[in-house]
């Protein structure tokens, strides 16, 4: 007999919003994947919704918008409050930094499992060095139940800055869909295009076009390389995918660089899959990441990964195995490195395979999803609904 949907535990989930990005496209795929005879999902967002509320599968998902900053914060605290008593979630998962404004209004509403995630930092905060952050976060620890991570470095970051206890923490990596996210059908370096000439060879990222993804950098180092290494780098292509505020600075420097008509700046991609399958080598200049889903996508995708050594980039990346880190905002390390893979199809394509074979062996989605479910089932447990007179009294307004 299957359960009444109202038996069905709820987790509400705050975010700061549904526009394009991996801490959103990792949410979507949760309540996409999750077995909906396991968990209800309610997403909330405390700006607006965004172009990812249409890649949720289920019907049963209601995405509520909050409007933070076109009302006052206490509107916004007794919205939230109101939103908490009419679903009754057993557990709100709020994540970053503005999912800490739900964490008051979700314990005034009885919310017995209170969970927050860290996903990434943006540029006013790289490596977690804004004081401003680390004493916000320290505020809301008291409000938290139990704390996510998706990388290494960030379960440092709450652990050494923030003052959280380690079992306080789980630490859970984000999932590609392997089956999705696929290797081309063809060998990229030496497929012969139509009247016997060589396919150019595609360097490419995707991403939000913004500063902490620093693409700025990367057209620097292209025209740098292409410059210094001709015949390497003959009639190789730099493809940016994505849209963002950084946009006009980047259209900007691809006008100084020289190189406007080998640079292509795609704009918003529907597609990403198929994109990532027309590359050659993925790079990523990033200032700061959590974990980066646009590099397990790459990987999937059966590319080396050229990327910065930052946030939980190393985790993915292995150096000579699946591609290659430099530091970040330099963009002669950079340079150089596209250069080598320029001239050497045969790393190419042995980092390539080995970065496929390691996002099937420990990336999968469903891993990701699981670790999730684990996690709400065991917090759950340690925190029973109560029953009788304390249900009722939990009721009552305060």
């Amino acid at each position: 007999m299957r359960p009444a949907m109202s038996d069905i535990p709820l987790v509400v989930h705050v975010v700061h919003s549904l526009g394009v990005g991996g801490l959103e496209n990792g949410l979507v795929n949760i309540v996409n994947h999750m077995s909906p005879a396991r968990y209800r999902h309610a997403l909330v967002c405390m700006t607006h919704s965004g172009d990812f509320e249409r890649r949720i599968a289920r019907a049963d998902v209601p995405v509520i918008a909050m409007r933070r900053g076109s009302v006052p914060l206490w509107r916004t605290y007794l919205d939230l409050f109101a939103v908490f008593r009419r679903l009754r979630p057993s557990i709100v998962h709020t994540r970053n930094l503005s999912g800490l404004d739900a964490l008051l209004p979700a314990l005034c509403a009885g919310v017995r499992v209170r969970i927050h995630g860290e996903h990434g930092r943006d540029a006013d905060d790289l490596g977690g060095s804004n004081p401003k952050y680390r004493r916000l976060r320290r505020a809301f620890r008291s409000l938290v139940t139990h704390y996510t991570a998706v990388s290494k470095d960030l379960e440092r970051y709450l652990i050494e800055q923030i003052g959280i206890a380690p079992a306080r923490i789980d630490q859970i990596y984000n999932g590609v869909d392997i089956a999705r996210y696929r290797p081309a059908d063809i060998e990229r370096a030496d497929d012969l295009a139509g009247g016997g000439s060589r396919r150019a060879l595609r360097f490419g990222t995707v991403g939000r076009l913004q500063a902490v993804k620093d693409q700025v950098t990367l057209v620097r180092a292209f025209a740098q390389a292409a410059r210094g290494a001709p015949d390497a780098m003959r009639e190789a292509r730099l493809v940016i995918g994505g849209d963002g505020p950084s946009r006009a600075e980047i259209e900007d420097e691809i006008r100084r660089s020289g190189m406007a008509d080998r640079i292509d700046l795609l704009g918003q991609i529907d597609d990403v899959a198929a994109l990532l399958r027309s590359f050659d080598v993925f790079v990523l200049p990033s200032r700061d990441e959590g974990i980066s889903n646009t590099i397990l996508e790459a990987m999937a995708s059966g590319l080396p990964v050229l990327a910065t050594r930052v946030g939980g980039n190393p985790e993915l990346v292995r150096e000579g195995d699946t591609g290659q880190l430099v530091e970040s905002g330099d963009p002669c390390a950079l340079a150089r490195w596209l250069v080598r893979y320029a001239q050497d199809t045969a790393l190419r394509r042995a980092q390539g395979r080995a970065a496929r074979i390691r996002a099937e062996g420990s990336f999968s989605l469903q891993s990701m999803v699981d670790g999730y479910a684990k996690l709400y089932d065991e917090l759950l447990a340690a925190r029973p609904r109560p029953s009788g007179d304390s249900v009722k009294k939990s009721m009552i307004l305060p």
